[in-house]
């Protein structure tokens, strides 16, 4: 079938415009006489979404997706059609991008699409797995139920992003907080102490002011140039993280590295509780749904070990075991899966077990962050700590010289005065 945009005028001249499904021109011309219009000019079209870079958003929120389906919800809950929801909600408040890309899925379904068909055009703005899960709700009728369900599962994952930028936001400001003290240590306070001892003609000093003081005359003469290598550095950094490999390689050292790889793998356990649950809830078959859910690990590692746990299940083997067998997931997830499996009620544990999971994502990230902020805490002070030492200490020497070459002369002065006393 082909989408056309015509043009038809009725018995009385009057004019019309629209877009219709149709095999060729032919059946198209017979479908507008059904309707008492004729044909005058048509043109075959493509649907395309707009382009992100030209929109005011750029792309869809987690939080506006959230927003979509509880309010698609309820309206088909309240007992309107799924066309005349779409006519609604695509005047609502959302952002001009979603709106254009509402008014496309509209006119398709006005045309005869499923939503979930109209959809697949637009796969940069909605997920494989949100159009799954639309797609199995037109075919079971439960459409405005699987929506209630995506509006929760968004919305916890809105929750669990919220939390994480809050435990990371302290180590962040602390390490812009070390680096920019250092900075002005070196580039500002150094220099005018080591001027000073200079012209005091002091040459005699310790290795860690040395120290300090060549670190502060290299920076100074070299800080444009390491400027410079910082910036190339991180640019070769993030066009390497583009790539396919450099994604590879940060999700795997991710899944493997001690302080971070506990929160990594409780935040793929909830994902794949979560969304597994929701999937064979719906009705979607156990295969079929963990092809799905393989997609929506958030770590690339993670997915590319689980296609040989998919590929076992497709051989016959149960969930509990093909997981067991490549040690992706925490042990406590496989107990809760063998569990539902035994009891034949695996969606109910699945569900349960995505917000168990959350929580232990939060418990792993303040005891990683717990770790993180006192070796930060003790860096700075060690770092700020030995600076002031190295500038303080040459001006410390000079005082205890000085108050030691002053009592001498007092000393002196004293003995000359007992010495002339006795005299006369």
């Amino acid at each position: 079938m082909r989408k056309f945009k015509y043009t038809a005028v009725n018995i009385e001249k009057k004019k019309f415009t629209g877009t219709f499904i149709a095999e060729d021109e032919t059946d198209l011309r017979k479908k507008l006489a059904q309707q008492n219009l004729y044909l005058i000019a048509c043109k075959q079209t493509k649907d395309v979404s707009p382009n992100p870079f030209f929109s005011l958003t750029g792309s869809i929120s987690v939080s506006e997706l959230t927003t979509f389906c509880r309010q698609f919800a309820i309206m088909l809950n309240s007992g309107i059609s799924v066309l005349d929801t779409l006519g609604q909600l695509r005047e609502q408040s959302f952002s001009g991008f979603l709106k254009k890309i509402l008014y496309m899925i509209y006119d398709d379904v006005k045309t005869g699409y499923l939503l979930s068909k109209a959809m697949e055009k637009h796969k940069k703005v909605f997920p494989e797995f949100f159009r799954s899960m639309i797609y199995v709700g037109e075919i079971s009728g439960s459409l405005e139920k699987v929506l209630g369900n995506l509006a929760d599962y968004y919305e916890a994952e809105v929750q669990l992003k919220r939390k994480i930028k809050s435990a990371l936001a302290y180590p962040i400001i602390m390490s812009i907080m070390f680096v920019g003290v250092v900075l002005l240590m070196l580039l500002f306070i150094v220099p005018q102490f080591e001027e000073t001892l200079e012209e005091m003609e002091i040459s005699n000093l310790n290795l860690l002011t040395e120290t300090v003081f060549a670190a502060s005359r290299w920076l100074r003469a070299n800080g444009t140039y390491l400027l410079y290598a910082v910036v190339l550095i991180f640019a070769l950094l993030f066009v390497f993280l583009q790539t396919e490999k450099g994604k590879m390689a940060f999700d795997t050292f991710k899944y493997k590295m001690p302080l971070v790889k506990k929160v990594q793998t409780n935040m793929v356990a909830s994902k794949y509780t979560k969304a597994l649950g929701l999937l064979l809830e719906s009705g979607m078959d156990m295969v079929d749904a963990l092809e799905v859910v393989c997609n929506l690990l958030g770590n690339r590692y993670a997915s590319k070990q689980f296609r040989a746990v998919i590929e076992d299940v497709r051989q016959g083997t149960s969930l509990t075991f093909a997981m067991e067998a490549y040690k992706l997931f925490p042990q406590m997830l496989i107990q809760m899966i063998s569990t539902g499996e035994k009891t034949g009620n695996i969606e109910d544990v699945l569900n349960r077990s995505g917000r168990f999971f959350d929580t232990q994502v939060e418990t792993a990230l303040f005891s990683a962050t717990g770790i993180i902020q006192p070796v930060m805490l003790a860096l700075l002070g060690l770092v700020i700590g030995g600076m002031f030492i190295a500038i303080y200490s040459p001006m410390i020497a000079i005082m205890q010289n000085d108050f030691t070459a002053t009592g001498v002369v007092i000393r002196t002065i004293s003995e000359i005065g007992k010495l002339t006393g006795d005299r006369f």
